[in-house]
């Protein structure tokens, strides 16, 4: 059994990524583009199948979305879902990596409390 799985999914106009690190106990997402709802929807698909065998409260979630453009009004909701979906898992931290994008960081964090993930932590590409 492989230490490292992982999953690429390139959708209409966005990309999802996933590796797990079973060895570090780390679950790494790499976002890019815009996600439609279709989209996310797939995305949250293959996120479950990855984690479902796992178990989160083992894992750090780390989420790269340096190449995420800022989420579209429409789409806010389902990002949401994922934030409850992250809690719900219960990952021992989520940690979501951002280049200098202060539109995106507050969107993120207002939906991070919202969604009650307390041990959401939002860094810049630089601190990483």
């Amino acid at each position: 059994m492989s230490a490292i799985k992982h999953e690429e999914c390139v959708l209409g106009v966005g990309k999802f990524v996933l590796n797990t690190d079973e060895i570090h106990k780390q679950i790494y997402i790499e976002l890019e583009g815009i996600f439609s709802e279709e989209d996310g929807l797939l995305s949250m698909q293959s996120y479950q199948q990855l984690v479902n065998p796992l178990d989160p409260s083992e894992y750090e979630l780390r989420i790269d979305c340096t190449k995420l453009n800022v989420t579209a009004p429409d789409v806010v909701p389902l990002l949401e879902s994922c934030f409850i979906m992250f809690k719900n898992d219960g990952f021992t931290k989520v940690v979501l990596t951002l280049e200098y994008n202060p539109i995106l960081k507050m969107q993120l964090a207002r939906l991070g409390r919202k969604a009650g993930l307390e041990n959401l932590v939002i860094q810049s590409a630089v601190e990483a």
